[in-house]
């Protein structure tokens, strides 16, 4: 499965007040692993950014009046994001902007048309009803690291989104299922004979097993049924 963990920057809050896009930053996932791919652009808007939104990214008219238009842009970023589900924090921000900029390019068809779309903030208010789910209180809940984000900025918060979603939403990247055998002393003590030790077998109390079973049932939440737990246990049964 290809993702791409995606966000954008603009000139200001409301598309419907004619505000732009100025920055698109893309983080690719396949299999929930990133591959070192990236899509990143500054836009001109042909418009002043707001005050309150340079406030928070920093990024001014004239940096912005070098760069190039969407439009000149637009092939280039659809051919990397079709046909991948995109990864986005308040998905219909991002997605109404984008749709805005297609339309005034001429271009048909809106973003949803070419791509699944995953809300991670819908998905952090299932996982967690009534708590703060902004970008900044995930990386705190889930201890990654956003250090780096006194302005923020597309691509590098598309770079922390990334690594929220894939502990929010089940953390299979950092188990190593793919890691290299065993070599050498570790094999050979993986391989030793236990002799005639006899193990005992602990069972799961019933409160842990309810806890299990509740764990499961966020992982099937967030990765839409595909708890590889579960389909493994449904082949063996």
């Amino acid at each position: 499965m290809r993702q791409i963990v995606l966000d954008t920057e603009t000139t200001g809050l409301e598309v419907a007040e004619g505000h732009r896009v100025i920055e698109i930053g893309c983080v690719e996932l396949v299999h929930r692993r990133p591959t070192g791919r990236h899509w990143h652009r500054y836009l001109k808007p042909d418009r002043e950014v707001d005050p309150g939104a340079l406030a928070v990214h920093g990024i001014t008219d004239e940096f912005l009046a070098t760069q190039p238009a969407f439009t000149d842009v637009a092939g280039d970023f659809l051919a990397f994001v079709e046909g991948a589900e995109l990864v986005i924090h308040n998905a219909d921000f991002d997605v109404g902007f984008l749709d805005a900029e297609l339309a005034a390019a001429g271009i048909e068809g809106g973003i949803e048309g070419r791509c699944r779309v995953l809300d991670t903030l819908a998905l952090a208010r299932r996982l967690h009803p009534g708590q703060r789910n902004s970008l900044d209180a995930l990386c705190k809940r889930y201890n990654v690291d956003n250090s780096g984000r006194d302005l923020h900025g597309a691509l590098k918060d598309a770079r922390i989104l990334a690594d929220v979603y894939l502990t929010m939403s089940g953390g299979q990247a950092a188990l190593g299922l793919d890691a290299a055998p065993a070599t050498g002393a570790a094999a050979l003590a993986g391989r030793a004979s236990r002799g005639d030790v006899k193990l005992q077998v602990v069972h799961a109390s019933a409160v842990e097993l309810a806890a299990h079973e509740q764990s499961l049932e966020a992982i099937d939440r967030a990765s839409g049924g595909r708890t590889l737990f579960r389909a493994a246990s449904s082949r063996g049964a």
